[in-house]
């Protein structure tokens, strides 16, 4: 981003997460709560499964003599799913409210040359629309 802010000192550069699906955003929030509950099953060692009247897993058993790691385990993958669905990948470009790159469209970003030519060209595109005069009806 220097090569821009150098190439043009008066453009402003800001940056904000672009919100994924809502569907995404429920079942990343879904997953907050579940792996909290899931690590407090397994820290106070109530067998879930036994309340459903069905006999439990080998990997609930095993959470059981390995608490510690069962507890890192829930917490690193929960986390890598909910990052997943968090993450839209999103890089969108807009001069003056006019949308000129997206990533979401065009699935790849644009390399820096790609990024100078786009702004270069609007910028052009800007200064020709203000220099023509304005028609009044």
């Amino acid at each position: 981003m220097r090569v821009i802010s150098q190439r043009y000192p008066d453009i402003r550069i800001e940056g904000e997460n672009y919100l994924p699906q809502p569907i995404y955003r429920h079942i990343a929030s879904f997953l907050s709560v579940f792996k909290l509950v899931l690590i407090g099953l397994i820290i106070v060692g109530k067998d879930p499964f036994a309340f459903l009247g069905m006999q439990a897993p080998s990997v609930w058993q095993w959470s059981q003599e390995n608490k510690v790691y069962a507890c890192m385990m829930v917490f690193f993958l929960s986390n890598m799913v909910e990052n997943q669905c968090m993450s839209t990948g999103a890089f969108e470009i807009t001069l003056n409210d006019v949308p000129v790159w997206s990533k979401l469209e065009s699935g790849h970003l644009p390399s820096m040359q790609q990024l100078v030519q786009i702004l270069d060209n609007e910028m052009k595109l800007n200064v020709h629309m203000e220099s023509m005069p304005h028609h009044r009806s």
